[in-house]
């Protein structure tokens, strides 16, 4: 990706990441419904995992008042998410890197979508308690990422479903084939019990899966 981010650009990638994550719009939606049941009309939302923009915009869109802190490791994902969000981008702070790189807050709300799954297990309780502690008393934390059986035939039998929905969604066949052993040997994923278990570890309360997608799972949570 060059350092100019065109608008074909943003297209093909809200339209890959529609094809690999079922009801991605959808989820973008409720997590914003579900922030907004416990933040307020003028609130400040910490958004881990920002790069793209996609669910920067639906949370403009829905929030006109919320105003948003963008953390990403990625200068080309940030940019990505600077062209996806236009005018609407005048009411986010960007931040290169990972959530040691945020503002103190406090947040009113957070969220991390389909991020915490490249992290191991403890990097990713050490990342949800360095939201937490950016956290009104409170608020609300919405995170959504591949979660499922990590072991023997189960974890095949979903790595193959999240496949299978791949390619009827477009992708090409090899491609989605290979991510099978892609997921496998690169990402470290927890199951939905052992994800429930990290976010009550990291010290948030009201642990509550709300989104439940083959491979993907999403749950919301509060600080107490």
């Amino acid at each position: 990706m060059s350092a100019h981010v065109d608008q074909p650009a943003v297209s093909s990638y809200a339209q890959k990441t529609a094809q690999l994550v079922p009801g991605l719009a959808d989820l973008h939606k409720m997590a914003c419904v579900l922030l907004a049941e416990r933040a307020s009309a003028q609130a400040r939302v910490l958004v881990l995992g920002a790069g793209g923009g996609l669910e920067l915009k639906a949370f403009a869109e829905m929030q006109p008042h919320w105003r948003f802190d963008g953390v990403d490791p990625s200068a080309e994902m940030l940019r990505l998410a600077r062209t996806t969000l236009g005018p609407l981008g005048s009411r986010v702070q960007w931040h290169e890197g990972y959530i040691d790189s945020a503002p103190s807050g406090p947040f009113d709300a957070a969220t991390c979508l389909l991020t915490l799954h490249f992290l191991p297990a403890a990097e990713r309780r050490r990342t949800l308690e360095a939201i937490r502690t950016r956290l009104k008393p409170g608020a609300p934390l919405v995170v959504a990422h591949h979660s499922f059986p990590n072991h023997g035939n189960d974890q095949d039998k979903w790595l193959f479903r999240n496949a299978a929905y791949a390619k009827a969604s477009g992708v090409a066949t090899s491609q989605a084939d290979a991510s099978i052993s892609a997921i496998k040997e690169k990402l470290p994923v927890l199951s939905p019990e052992e994800d429930a278990a990290v976010l009550h570890e990291a010290g948030f309360t009201c642990v509550e899966m709300f989104y439940s997608a083959l491979t993907f799972k999403g749950w919301v949570a509060r600080t107490p």
